[in-house]
């Protein structure tokens, strides 16, 4: 299992409800969670196989910005 990290703008509960189907629904992400508190709006993905691009696809697709950290 691999840790990924991204800053986005999801910031409020009404952001996650958005989000949340598009990430529910890839099966190579174990848990995820955003961070609304952080001024960077931290998206920490768990996943056995899924790729930075994946997830960046996934959150855009949903209408969101989102960006890789290096960690």
């Amino acid at each position: 299992m691999k840790t990924l990290k991204f800053k986005t703008n999801i910031k409020c509960n009404g952001c996650i409800a958005t989000v949340s189907p598009a990430l529910n629904s890839d099966k190579n992400i174990a848990k995820w969670d955003v961070d609304t508190s952080s001024p960077e709006k931290i998206l920490t993905i768990e996943t056995s196989e899924a790729t930075p691009d994946n997830i960046i696809n996934l959150v855009e697709k949903a209408g969101f910005k989102i960006e890789p950290i290096s960690i």
